[in-house]
């Protein structure tokens, strides 16, 4: 496998795409089945893995993580004039899937250990139009998915998980992305696995399942026709085309046959930047990523926070001033003129804002090497002043 990928320029880039080397043996395969639309062998294959490793009642790739999560707020029956609960520190695709179907998002606060929703402020945003919990496994590390599944239960709300960092994370033994009604998968060049653009929707009960062929093939009953199930297909429902190309399911295939590979590659160059970087939290300059008792993670981010937003632009420009490229994350959605428009944000923001003005993300991808971790940590050991 080639791990020079991406590795031509001196910088040490943020993210480069995974890559095995295999990828285009399988796209040349596709397009000589003469399949290249969506739902052909390696879409199949795609699906099958997904559905075998994390025991979901059924997996559907989609065109991508954020169509993935429009299908569920469809699978939900989202309407005009329903609240959706959710962080406000996450990507805007969360947000969008429900905004399109008319419902207000109410934004409550994160925990500041993992930038997770805070599962203790919930229940008391919850009012007679709440309809559902829309919660992000940050970084791959879950939510406190008992509480809130808990909370669901008893306002008979739906859970939808936006897992789109967390393919091979679990939850007290769960994989994520199953313990909701729906888990979203991202497949986007930035994430472990990729097909460039990308995303699955997985559904965790079987009711569901006829529902959502219907909505991912344009309101048709094609999938059940493929099967024999039916003599025609028809049109059933409204729909729309959330297939992937052919040729991005082989890409991707091609990283699932290595994918625990791929998953131990990155925990290595985790683990070494959190070793690495130890005794700079243990002095107090900086606080490193929080991984609760009973959640496994996938070693897809390795962030670190520093004092405040003024320490965190002088970090970003000493690390590029050294060939490192490293960012920030999300700036929260209700501060945001559409998080304003179709949004509120319930109780107070002890730690959305504040924590999301620290949060600096260093280098990490499949092909990122020991040496190359070595030095950015030692770079950022050596901003702080600490020689050892």
């Amino acid at each position: 496998m080639n791990k020079n990928v991406g590795m031509e320029k001196k910088m040490i880039r943020f993210n480069v795409p995974p890559y095995t080397g295999r990828e285009m043996e399988n796209m040349q395969k596709a397009i000589e089945s003469m399949h290249i639309c969506g739902d052909g062998e390696f879409t199949k294959k795609c699906s099958a893995y997904l559905e075998e490793t994390t025991g979901t009642a059924r997996c559907l790739l989609t065109t991508s993580c954020t169509h993935a999560l429009e299908m569920a707020a469809l699978l939900c029956d989202i309407k005009e004039g329903d609240e959706v609960i959710l962080p406000s520190y996450t990507f805007v695709s969360t947000a969008d899937a429900f905004v399109l179907r008319g419902a207000k998002v109410v934004f409550v606060d994160i925990r500041p250990d993992t930038m997770n929703i805070d599962e203790t402020l919930i229940e008391d945003a919850i009012t007679d139009k709440t309809r559902a919990i829309a919660l992000v496994h940050y970084a791959g590390v879950a939510c406190e998915m008992d509480t809130i599944m808990d909370i669901a239960g008893r306002h008979h709300l739906m859970v939808v998980e936006d897992a789109a960092q967390a393919m091979m994370c679990s939850y007290k033994g769960k994989p994520l992305g199953t313990i909701g009604d729906f888990g979203c998968y991202s497949f986007h060049e930035t994430k472990n696995f990729s097909m460039g653009e990308g995303g699955a929707i997985l559904i965790r009960d079987a009711k569901y399942i006829d529902s959502a062929e219907i909505l991912r093939e344009k309101g048709t009953d094609r999938s059940q026709y493929f099967r024999g199930q039916v003599d025609k297909y028809r049109w059933q429902n409204f729909g729309s085309s959330y297939l992937p190309s052919e040729i991005n399911a082989a890409y991707l295939y091609t990283q699932l046959e290595v994918a625990d590979e791929i998953n131990d590659a990155r925990l290595a160059r985790w683990n070494q930047y959190y070793e690495l970087l130890e005794p700079l939290a243990e002095a107090g300059e900086i606080e490193l990523p929080a991984i609760p008792e009973g959640c496994v993670h996938n070693g897809h981010m390795f962030y670190i926070k520093t004092k405040d937003m003024e320490e965190r632009a002088r970090l970003i420009q000493f690390l590029k001033e050294n060939d490192i490229l490293a960012v920030f994350h999300y700036v929260p959605l209700h501060s945001a003129p559409a998080g304003l428009k179709f949004g509120r944000f319930h109780g107070q923001d002890r730690f959305t804002t504040k924590e999301s003005e620290r949060l600096l993300r260093l280098p990490m991808f499949y092909q990122l090497t020991s040496e190359q971790t070595a030095y950015i940590a030692g770079k950022v050991k050596e901003f702080y002043g600490y020689q050892k």
